[in-house]
């Protein structure tokens, strides 16, 4: 398989000021990533039961800690960003069903300083997960060197 079929798929390279702005986006998301999957890799296979989750099966739990916290270090680093922005949209895709259709989370507390949960934290990483799938690391990246 040549290298430009897989290069297809991959949004331009953003360059010059806006680069720098993805690059700033990647490092604190993608740290924010990292240290929440840090706490679901120590305990990869009963994570969901420490936090008062429905039980899901100890592969997927697995699955759903490695791409947390694989996917906020290769956020980082900007490598294979789309794809890990992916993986992390799929895993916040399914936090966000389980606080939807699970628990009847709202979507911001009313008023915001009342205790208790909600969904816009794991709505938001989903759309910046999102945006990264359809933008790109940017030129200041692994990716660009790599493929650009």
């Amino acid at each position: 398989m040549q290298l430009d079929f897989i290069t297809q798929f991959l949004p331009p390279y953003i360059s010059g000021f806006p680069a720098f702005g993805i690059l700033i986006l990647r490092l604190i998301w993608g740290s924010a990533m990292v240290l929440y999957g840090w706490t679901k890799v120590k305990n990869p296979f009963n994570w969901m039961k420490e936090e008062g989750m429905p039980e899901f099966p100890g592969v997927l739990q697995l699955l759903g800690a490695i791409t947390i916290f694989g996917g906020g270090i290769a956020i980082i680093a900007g490598f294979l960003t789309p794809l890990a922005a992916l993986g992390i949209a799929g895993s916040m895709g399914i936090a966000l069903s389980i606080h939807w259709t699970i628990f009847h989370d709202p979507f911001v507390k009313y008023p915001p300083n009342k205790p208790g949960p909600s969904f816009d934290v794991p709505f938001v990483y989903f759309a910046i997960a999102l945006m990264l799938v359809f933008l790109g690391p940017g030129r200041l990246s692994i990716d660009y060197l790599l493929f650009g």
